[in-house]
């Protein structure tokens, strides 16, 4: 029997899921909804979907096994908790929430109902990510004492400008940091280990004119291990450079990751391990770099595919998703406290670990 799936939202980036399901063995996708029902229509049309419907109720009443949810950050809990307290398995675009009890209202919304809950972080799917993480695993590159998440992105005003939720608090819920840098924060996490501490600062340098969040962000992060590592993140740029994130080892290896231009598959621009040394650099004189986001997105289809398929997988059979709502947790976590070290001009703990909370979205809303 095919897993029926629906998708909530029907913006930009919904796109990548419906071509990612339509690739996906056993998997049919039955509707889409969205309030901007023309959308949805267009969006339904453009990808052979049978149904559109224009809310979360009336997609799962299509009979659902599962949704993607590709809407506006902030309506991320409401779709999730919907599904979840009706039985359906989520997949929810990054990031988890934008704000740690969102996301923790979420998570136990998910555990009491017993479905598979995950977070589309589809760059953790490159080789070159997993070639670092399983070098970390097997003790080649050794406990990470050392990173580096470093976000240089263009964004020109007509980004904001074409989604009137982008770049707002209410609607966006950040900035750089939360709506392209969470990628790069998830993966140096992923490395890193639990985080423990956190100090930063935003500030708006750019796009003032645009935006009310932040277009630069910079923080230092400390972690369980005894490790530390560095957060920078701008969308101000004239020249996009892509994204790096990187780890030294306590063996004294280096490993990194690097996507340039923006959207294209990931790299080991850096690898030191011994016996294995490699230097690779795509930057070359010739590259097209400040790519539209429609084309940055289409360039990570093949990668949401593979987490797609993760995905199904981990529904069919019963085990986690590769990225949990607790692992997305880690990454909103760190990037809360850089808005509040930031706020309060101080550092931020983050432990004790976290208790998730068993109180409805619908009774604390």
């Amino acid at each position: 029997m095919a897993l029926r799936i629906g998708i909530v939202g029907c913006g930009k980036i919904a796109g990548n899921h419906a071509r990612a399901l339509q690739q996906v063995p056993g998997v049919e996708v039955v509707g889409c909804c969205d309030p901007d029902v023309d959308r949805a229509r267009e969006f339904a049309d453009s990808h052979r979907i049978a149904r559109v419907v224009g809310s979360v109720e009336e997609l799962i009443d299509l009979g659902l096994d599962a949704c993607t949810v590709c809407t506006p950050h902030p309506v991320h809990e409401q779709v999730v908790v919907a599904a979840a307290e009706a039985g359906i398995h989520v997949l929810c675009e990054k990031p988890i929430a934008v704000d740690v009890a969102a996301a923790d209202r979420m998570i136990a919304a998910a555990d009491r109902a017993g479905i598979t809950f995950g977070v589309l972080f589809q760059r953790r799917f490159w080789p070159a990510a997993q070639r670092i993480r399983t070098a970390i695993d097997d003790g080649r590159i050794g406990i990470p004492v050392l990173g580096e998440a470093s976000v240089l992105l263009h964004r020109p005003s007509s980004y904001y400008s074409a989604d009137e939720w982008r770049g707002r608090w209410d609607t966006d819920g950040g900035g750089v940091l939360m709506t392209q840098a969470v990628h790069q924060i998830d993966m140096l996490q992923w490395f890193m280990g639990e985080a423990v501490s956190v100090s930063g600062f935003i500030r708006t340098h750019t796009h003032g004119g645009h935006i009310e969040t932040e277009d630069s962000a910079s923080a230092v992060v400390s972690f369980a291990s005894g490790g530390t590592a560095t957060v920078t993140a701008t969308t101000g740029v004239n020249h996009n450079l892509g994204n790096r994130v990187t780890v030294i080892g306590q063996t004294g290896a280096i490993a990194s990751v690097l996507e340039f231009p923006e959207g294209r598959e990931g790299v080991n621009e850096l690898w030191t391990i011994p016996g294995e040394v490699e230097f690779r650099t795509p930057f070359t004189p010739g590259v097209r770099a400040n790519l539209d986001v429609t084309e940055v997105n289409a360039r990570l289809a093949d990668f949401h595919t593979l987490q797609v398929q993760d995905f199904a997988d981990a529904v069919l059979t019963g085990r986690d998703p590769a990225v949990t709502g607790r692992d997305a947790r880690a990454s909103l976590a760190i990037i809360a406290a850089i808005y509040e070290s930031s706020r309060t001009g101080r550092v931020v703990d983050l432990t004790p670990a976290p208790t998730f909370a068993t109180t409805s979205a619908q009774e604390t809303l």
